[in-house]
């Protein structure tokens, strides 16, 4: 038995990276997995094939996770395969970064609307759900730039930080009803695209972390583990920073 069998989750823009490694590290665990992705492409049915050899059911929808009506039927198509949501993982993101002065209205709306609005929308579809259920736990996927900000990123560390209150205040309204809701703060995880950054800037990145290395999608994978189980039963309303003691 392990530590979600019997759960379903659902996590936004899960075809690769971080997501991937929560879809994956929640199946281990037992969880049946629904993903989203803006496309389902070759690369997001691997993702789900692999998924699947670890013995659980595994469905990918095709979404826009900023478009509020796009997302009301996803969810209600997930519900209607899997018959609950007990996790939800809002890990969907990008980034438009540059400097405020240089920064379009666009980079701002953009990075906003997949960011932040893509959890309002989701969370909005999947509480009344998790309500009748008596229980749910509600992931954020924000960041370090969310809790500290980041010179070059105002739209990105804007958008991780309402994540962060977006948590607190769910977990405030919903707490009666046995829904938890928190939120991970990733640091310098090593991922494709850190992995294209300049071997300088790497260096200089590591040095600022007291682990001296940068953190691995699976040190992600395993945080929001925990947060999706019983194990944190009592924990809720927190960010959780993974950074390797980056930001203390």
């Amino acid at each position: 038995m392990g530590l979600l069998t019997g759960k379903v989750a659902l996590i936004t823009g899960a075809a690769r990276g971080i997501g991937k490694a929560i879809a994956l590290r929640f199946a281990a665990e037992g969880a049946n997995i629904a993903f989203t992705d803006l496309v389902i492409d070759e690369g997001a049915e691997a993702t789900r094939q692999e998924i699947e050899r670890q013995g659980v059911t595994c469905r990918a929808y095709a979404s826009n996770a900023a478009d509020f009506a796009a997302t009301e039927d996803v969810v209600k198509a997930v519900h209607a395969d899997f018959g609950a949501i007990d996790i939800l993982v809002n890990n969907a993101g990008i980034t438009k970064d540059g400097l405020m002065l240089r920064m379009s209205e666009a980079q701002w709306d953009a990075v906003i609307a997949v960011n932040l609005k893509s959890a309002f929308n989701f969370i909005h579809a999947v509480c009344p759900i998790m309500m009748r259920q008596r229980q749910g736990s509600i992931i954020n996927m924000a960041s370090v730039v969310g809790v500290h900000g980041n010179a070059g990123q105002a739209n990105y560390a804007a958008s991780k930080a309402g994540l962060i209150a977006l948590a607190k205040s769910i977990a405030q309204e919903m707490g009666s009803r046995g829904i938890r809701a928190n939120a991970i703060a990733p640091g310098f995880i090593e991922t494709a695209m850190t992995a294209a950054l300049p071997e300088e800037t790497r260096k200089e990145w590591v040095k600022r972390i007291p682990l001296r290395r940068g953190g691995t999608v699976e040190d992600i994978a395993a945080v929001a583990t925990f947060l999706a189980s019983d194990l944190s039963a009592y924990v809720s309303g927190q960010v959780i920073q993974v950074d390797g003691g980056m930001n203390m």
